[in-house]
């Protein structure tokens, strides 16, 4: 059934989850009828967007950055906030395909009313988002979602793309994942402005504070992006829930800063 922008706006607006879908769908395809709907749709719905937090979660395979969002997520649910989550997967260079899994690794968050998962292909687009993430974020927005957190594709140093379009830019580091050298590889830890180190337990805490601290020293020598903002790198694990509330106050405490020295209006505008 085709929807006309009408309906398709006022399903948004009114936070109907299938009529959201639909309107993500019209702004992904690349047939030339839904490319002038889709214009139409987002001229329509922009003056309505931008109130949300845009959180972008970074890190290499294997950091747990589905755990660590569908944890925040759950969090950020119990405080009574609304979560939208948009998940980049890999393309094939082979096939084109992608397995699009993140929703079921999310199997706990997927169930909660206030929250919205939507993967999406990259469909060969680098940068670790896809071609119209941003566009999906302001429908996500118009629909209410307090925060919008960007999973990416994973690949490490170039996923400076999500950097631009996001208000926080959250790295998941784990122990033992490259030296301090590493660290300081410029790209992505020059766009980082929180540090979660996942996965302590009892048994590697000493390894992930002598890995916080080789951090820290990394990051002496990287110029900070704001103004008044000494890069936190928090401890903590996903899976065991431990660190997270830390993490959503850190964020919440940046967002404030950005608002108060007015850089948070500023480079909104620069993502528009």
């Amino acid at each position: 059934m085709k929807f006309s922008t009408e309906e398709l706006i006022e399903g948004i607006q009114s936070g109907n989850k299938r009529l959201i879908a639909k309107a993500i769908t019209l702004v992904e395809s690349k047939k030339a009828e839904h490319r002038a709907q889709a214009e139409d749709l987002l001229k329509r719905i922009m003056p309505l967007a931008g109130n949300s937090i845009r959180v972008g979660v970074t890190g290499v395979p294997g950091a747990g950055k589905s755990t660590f969002i569908e944890s925040f997520g759950r969090l950020a649910i119990a405080q009574g906030k609304k979560v939208a989550v948009l998940a980049i997967d890999p393309s094939s260079s082979i096939n084109k395909g992608s397995i699009l899994g993140d929703k079921t690794r999310m199997e706990e968050l997927a169930k909660e009313e206030n929250a919205f998962i939507r993967p999406s292909p990259s469909s060969g687009f680098l940068g670790g988002v896809a071609n119209t993430t941003f566009e999906t974020m302001m429908i996500c927005e118009v629909a209410g979602y307090d925060y919008i957190l960007i999973e990416t594709v994973g690949v490490g140093q170039s996923e400076v793309l999500v950097a631009d379009i996001t208000d926080v830019f959250l790295f998941l580091k784990i122990i033992g994942g490259g030296d301090e050298l590493q660290g300081i590889k410029r790209g992505i830890m020059e766009m980082v402005d929180v540090i979660f180190i996942n996965k302590v337990d009892q048994d590697n805490l000493q390894k992930a504070k002598n890995t916080r601290l080789e951090l820290k020293r990394a990051l002496d020598f990287i110029p900070p992006k704001e103004k008044g903002w000494k890069i936190p790198v928090l401890l903590g694990s996903a899976l065991h829930n431990e660190g997270l509330q830390e993490t959503y106050d850190t964020i919440s405490e940046f967002i404030n800063l950005k608002k108060k020295t007015g850089r948070f209006e500023e480079i909104r505008t620069q993502q528009a």
